[in-house]
């Protein structure tokens, strides 16, 4: 009763669409929930995001919640995410996604799910890495262990705006190193990002990964760009 009195004088907003929310659901409001951009890529194993890793690595799956449209609700999510403190929708975006992947088999594919790690400057500054917040919802959904500190960056990267295919693979490649390889060698990695766009960065994670003894490499992201 007091909860709902307080929703009254202070209520929540959801983060895709800044429609006030309702009593029972949280961060995203129910019609962005039916209206968000899917990708169902765990029905198609060789869907648009593998083949897009063919070309430099051999991954097992790749997947990816939604796409990712710039001025759109899932722009509004990710904003939320990672520049305005919200650990808890990537969480919450984690455990939905996991459940999803539990029902069609996938928490018996993977042995780790390690997250794209920030720089620790940057990791000092924001206070967290975005795409942990995923990672631990994803393991919590599918009962498969994960570690933050397995995958680490070793030295800053200028922002990949602006810049083509090329450079921003020359500005993350050597960058990444494995601080715990027995939690990789011979292991299923699946690695976590939040919003895949060129892949570069996360082409020079799966390279360290392989180069340390994984047996199965994956990928998934809370949101894709179209390509």
């Amino acid at each position: 009763m007091f909860k709902d009195f307080l929703a009254l004088i202070y209520p929540e907003f959801c983060v895709a669409c800044e429609q006030v929310l309702t009593k029972g659901e949280d961060q995203i409001c129910t019609d962005c929930r039916y209206h968000l951009p899917y990708t169902n890529t765990h029905l198609d194993k060789e869907n648009i995001l593998l083949q897009k890793f063919w070309a430099n690595q051999p991954l097992h799956y790749a997947l990816a919640y939604f796409y990712f449209i710039k001025n759109s609700r899932v722009q509004n999510i990710i904003h939320s995410l990672k520049y305005e403190g919200n650990q808890a929708v990537g969480e919450l975006l984690g455990k939905w996604y996991g459940a999803i992947l539990t029902e069609q088999g996938f928490n018996q594919t993977f042995d780790i799910i390690l997250p794209v790690p920030l720089h620790a400057a940057r990791l000092r500054q924001r206070g967290y890495n975005q795409s942990d917040c995923f990672a631990r919802g994803l393991a919590e959904a599918m009962q498969i262990p994960w570690s933050a500190e397995t995958l680490a960056r070793g030295k800053a990267t200028q922002t990949q705006t602006r810049k083509s295919r090329m450079e921003r693979w020359q500005n993350v490649s050597d960058i990444f190193v494995v601080q715990k390889p027995e939690l990789v060698d011979n292991q299923r990695v699946l690695l976590v990002d939040d919003v895949i766009t060129t892949g570069s960065t996360v082409e020079s994670c799966l390279q360290i990964l392989q180069n340390n003894g994984a047996k199965e490499l994956s990928v998934a992201a809370i949101a894709v760009a179209r390509f």
